[in-house]
């Protein structure tokens, strides 16, 4: 067995910056990162639009937490939404200096645009290809330090011996075979679980897996019932539409050519928190007056030259997957499953209620989103949160001498792996993905009713009944992705059903949570987070209350 001090699931930017902060701090720590994916493969670079920090002398970090928290529905923790609002300007300076080429305003400042929930300016970008720029720049400095990646590798179990988090069980996809790896501490950075819908903003490898495997280990998910449906993807593909382009001036167009949002926000319009624009973009189409199930993203107003400056992605985006230039023509959008607002819960440094592991990013719940993101604040909270979790986990692991650990878990999951390779059957892991692709976005999309979700629920569980008997197509060793496939099915489904089991016993609307049945928020009985804990019949429900500190619920 291969033992580091400390062991990071997942290479996205939470991951990275945990990974720079250890070794920032302790430089002679054995770190090492596991991904199932090459590095700058990981979502993280898929974001577009930037990354909020009040760095202007009209802005404050007091503002930016008042708008988190307002824009949550003040759900999240303040405690840690004031931690990330403290650290964001520092946090972006360190960016800039690590390597990170952000867009310029005419004073050769930082550049900053407006972004949807947000009082002031404060959005720092890099044209739209925010998180591509970061992503890169961090692998740089991973590159720099030698840090050791098992790159395409997937973590099936985390190993944990006598309450504590002490490595993790893995498959190596390029040669074949589990492996137990070693560490005196475990960060999860696996990023989200969009996946679970049939059209998502997400990569197809965000299945969940470090919520997942937390939750088989026994730590409970958090508020997994808020599940962000961002405003604007490219018709039928879920691909991104970025926020910055209607924080660049954009509108949203109905069929009668009507700046529809004046109906629903007439005060902040198209910069109206993403749930609300989500919800007028469905009721929009709902009521016929949208196109073939969507609405009209217009940008011909802001000319070709502001297009290519600021949005050139989008524009090519739009010529290649819709047949549609943006100077000359509005953009179809429909708003597609983006973002988890739930996860692991943490403390604002990372840990978890698991001994040894720490989580990160948009797999943990450290609860600075509430119950709707706002945008920006999403790679904001992998660089702060990844940083602390890297510097808290490092400082817990000094003076812990290596042990042994046992083979107990290894050979469980070899003999689990085994079991899959042998078992002939009709089940194929992809077909059932899609089908729950599809019942989940059929029932827990933007509007949910009891009924809906008693529906959906039946058939998660009917579906975890069909992956039982789930066999593979490819028998072999080397580069079996349709072992992957299988295993990530399994993430899918836990997740999928705690999300079900949330909205379903939440009655109220809060965010990106909205239920026809129950449209008003309810304070009095559900200003509180929701916790679904695995037991051999589902998840367990209780609650915790919401840390308030200076923004009271209005």
């Amino acid at each position: 067995m291969k033992v580091h001090d400390l062991v990071i699931v997942g290479a996205g930017l939470a991951g990275m910056r945990a990974a720079l902060a250890a070794l920032e701090a302790h430089p002679h720590l054995d770190v090492a990162i596991l991904s199932k994916v090459h590095p700058v493969r990981s979502h993280s670079v898929a974001a577009q639009g930037g990354i909020n920090a009040a760095l202007g002398e009209h802005d404050s970090w007091e503002a930016h937490a008042f708008d988190t928290a307002k824009g949550g529905q003040y759900l999240g923790d303040q405690d840690a939404i004031e931690a990330m609002c403290r650290d964001a300007p520092g946090d972006v300076l360190d960016l800039e200096r690590l390597g990170v080429i952000f867009s310029r305003d005419e004073q050769g400042r930082i550049a900053q645009r407006p972004f949807g929930g947000a009082g002031a300016v404060r959005t720092c970008y890099a044209a739209d290809r925010t998180g591509h720029a970061i992503l890169h720049a961090m692998y740089e400095q991973l590159l720099k330090r030698q840090v050791f990646v098992y790159e395409e590798w997937y973590v099936t179990s985390l190993l944990v011996e006598e309450g504590r988090c002490r490595g993790v069980v893995a498959w190596d996809l390029v040669h074949g075979g589990l492996r137990a790896i070693g560490g005196k501490a475990v960060i999860l950075a696996t990023g989200g679980s969009g996946r679970v819908f049939l059209t998502s903003t997400n990569a197809v490898i965000n299945t969940g897996d470090g919520m997942a495997l937390a939750y088989r280990a026994g730590v409970p998910l958090e508020d997994m019932e808020f599940v962000q449906f961002h405003p604007t993807t490219l018709k039928g593909t879920g691909i991104l539409i970025t926020e910055g382009a209607r924080g660049e001036g954009g509108y949203l167009l109905n069929t009668l050519g009507e700046r529809f949002m004046n109906a629903y926000a007439p005060e902040q319009m198209e910069l109206a928190p993403r749930s609300t624009v989500s919800l007028a973009i469905g009721r929009e189409i709902l009521e016929g007056r949208g196109m073939d199930g969507c609405v009209l993203l217009d940008l011909r107003h802001l000319g070709r030259a502001k297009i290519q400056e600021r949005l050139p992605q989008i524009r090519q985006l739009a010529i290649e997957f819709a047949g549609v230039d943006p100077v000359e023509s509005p953009i179809p959008v429909q708003p597609g499953a983006h973002y988890q607002m739930g996860g692991v819960p943490t403390t604002s440094w990372g840990e978890t209620d698991l001994p040894g592991l720490y989580a990160a990013g948009e797999c943990a719940c450290v609860s600075v989103h509430g119950a709707n993101r706002l945008g920006g604040n999403s790679l904001l909270e992998t660089i702060v949160f990844g940083r602390r979790a890297g510097l808290r986990a490092a400082e817990s692991l000094l003076g812990l001498a290596p042990r042994a650990i046992s083979d107990q878990t290894l050979r469980a999951e070899a003999h689990r792996i085994d079991a899959l390779m042998d078992r002939k059957g009709p089940e194929r892991a992809w077909e059932i993905r899609d089908d729950l692709g599809r019942v989940m976005s059929r029932n827990l999309g933007i509007f949910r009713t009891k009924e809906s979700m008693t529906e959906a629920l039946e058939q998660v569980r009917a579906l975890q009944g069909r992956a039982a008997h789930v066999s593979l197509q490819d028998r072999g060793r080397v580069f079996n992705t349709d072992l992957i496939h299988a295993l990530e099915l399994r993430s899918l489904l836990d997740v999928a059903e705690t999300i079900v089991a949330g909205a379903l016993a939440r009655e109220e609307s809060r965010g990106a949570h909205y239920r026809s049945d129950f449209p008003a928020r309810n304070d009095r009985a559900w200003l509180k987070h929701s916790l679904a804990r695995r037991t051999d019949h589902g998840p367990a429900l209780s609650h915790r209350p919401v840390t308030i500190t200076r923004f009271p619920p209005t």
